[in-house]
Formats: C-alpha cells, structure tokens, sequence
C-alpha cells in the first residue's frame, strides 16, 4: 500500500478527528473512506457526462418519461 502525504485545512483535520472518534474508527481510514466514495462519484459523474456527449445516445423528454413512471 502507498502512503501519500497532503495539507488540509485545520478545520478539515478537526471534522475528521471527530468523525474517527464518533466511529471508532483511524483518521487514515476515514480518509480512505472519502476519497473511495469521491472517486465512486467521480467515475459516475464521467460516465453520464460520455453518455451526455454521445450523439447515438437517445435522449429523452423529461415530461414524456414522467408520464410514463407515474401512470
């Protein structure tokens, strides 16, 4: 496993001292926790921007696709 080194606000190291505390849980932990759930988001957000940016991708009418969910 690598170790990497970064500078947080005083404030950030604080929230998550209090969130290892409340959890019983390492600070390195919490932080390997936010930064999966980041990049879980982040790859997410990717992929619906490539399907956005497709020009094959069907698109769909909002009020069309609403009707059709709450009938």
């Amino acid at each position: 496993m690598s170790q990497i080194t970064a500078r947080l606000p005083d404030e950030m190291v604080e929230a998550i001292d209090h969130a290892a505390r409340t959890l019983h849980r390492s600070r390195a932990d919490i932080i390997r926790k936010s930064i999966e759930h980041y990049l879980e988001d982040f790859d997410d957000l990717n992929t619906a921007i490539d399907r956005l940016r497709d020009p094959s991708d069907e698109v769909l009418d909002w009020d069309a696709a609403k009707r059709e969910l709450l009938a």
